[in-house]
């Protein structure tokens, strides 16, 4: 009987401590699953931030025109709007 509780008792630390570290190698794995989709989607973040349509995109809101465009200046587009708002809600 003795020799029962000492052979359980000798078992108990290594299965208590290869419980853990499966447990544990569980939640790494997880984790770098995580961060592999992570890095997947800011990949295709940047693929998408660098592609030439985006820099055009870009380019053209800070102002540039690409060489021999020719630039036009429309004023009073919000003056506009609000006009044909106005008329649009009132059925004109």
């Amino acid at each position: 009987m003795i020799g029962v509780v000492i052979v359980a008792y000798l078992y108990y630390h290594p299965l208590r401590a290869y419980l853990s570290t499966r447990h544990e190698r569980a939640s790494l794995r997880n984790g770098v699953t995580q961060l592999a989709t992570q890095k997947r989607d800011l990949q295709r973040q940047l693929d998408e931030a660098t592609s030439t349509g985006e820099l055009a995109r870009e380019a053209r809101e800070l102002g540039y025109v690409r060489p021999g465009e020719r630039v036009f200046i429309v004023k009073g587009i919000a003056a506009w709007e609000r006009a044909h708002s106005t008329l649009a809600r009132h059925g004109g």
